[in-house]
């Protein structure tokens, strides 16, 4: 980037702590940071100052403004970092937008300066870390999951299935929604396609868990779904519920047959599970 033409903009922010404990002010921070865009030679475009908020508040109204005028500038300029953010989970997906829009980011203190090699060197080693870091998470959650699932079950982050509500940590029959499952599985008993059911809850104004529309995919979802017998899955495992089931083992099953003599994929029988 050529520092003659750069535009930079100078973001300040302050909070009642900060100015507790810290001794910052925004004066102070805006006079070091107008001095060090004169030593770059940078051109100010503008100044954004949020007065009061904490970083870890992402809805700041300098902030938020910064951003949606960020086609009038090239660089973003802050004293430190966490005069941005205090998250490193914010600071990082604002680093990212600012990569995807070709903005640079510098912090004065730190001298951290993606607009050199070594400062977005830098930038990649952090990115990677935190790549990294969430992975192992979802490696750790995914663990977790599958113990609470292999011992004993539970409900394990899904979406609340049509024809059941989640109240109190437990799921319980949306009478309402629960007729239409039943007609979902006696339609497609009686050799309706799963095309056709769709279409036909279209025509009658039934709207989806979500209010929209329905597909042979949701559907299909509903007549694989031990969840309506009394049982909660997660992945292959399959464990018995003290909710109130919908449809019965027997019925489960013979929809499975069903699917697989139409061509389908059907879900694992249930004449084995624990009743």
């Amino acid at each position: 980037m050529d520092a003659e033409k750069t535009k930079a903009v100078i973001y300040t922010r302050v909070s009642t702590e900060d100015q507790a404990k810290e001794g910052f002010s925004l004066d102070a921070q805006l006079d070091k940071l107008r001095a060090y865009c004169k030593a770059r030679d940078w051109t100010i475009i503008d100044e954004y100052i949020d007065d009061g908020f904490s970083g870890r508040n992402v809805k700041r109204p300098a902030y938020t403004s910064m951003m949606e005028n960020m086609e009038k500038w090239d660089l973003l300029l802050v004293l430190k970092m966490d005069r941005i953010h205090r998250n490193s989970k914010n600071f990082m997906l604002m680093m990212e937008f600012l990569n995807k829009h070709e903005k640079e980011f510098v912090s004065m203190s730190e001298s951290f300066d993606t607009s050199t090699a070594m400062g977005r060197f830098v930038m990649n080693i952090i990115q990677l870390i935190a790549q990294l870091e969430s992975e192992q998470i979802g490696e750790r959650v995914y663990v977790g999951m599958e113990q609470k699932a292999r011992i004993n079950g539970g409900v394990l982050g899904f979406n609340i299935p049509y024809g059941y509500d989640y109240i109190d940590g437990r799921l319980v029959v949306n009478l309402e929604e629960s007729k239409t499952v039943k007609d979902i599985y006696s339609w497609y008993n009686r050799g309706k396609s799963m095309g056709e059911i769709a279409k036909m809850l279209n025509s009658s104004k039934i709207p989806t868990k979500k209010g929209g529309l329905w597909a042979k995919k949701t559907i299909s979802s509903i007549l694989k779904n031990p969840t309506y017998c009394g049982y909660l899955h997660w992945e292959d495992y399959i464990n018995k519920s003290d909710h109130e089931k919908i449809i019965e083992n027997l019925d489960f099953d013979e929809i499975q047959n069903h699917i697989a003599q139409r061509g389908g994929i059907p879900a694992k029988k249930l004449a084995n599970q624990t009743a």
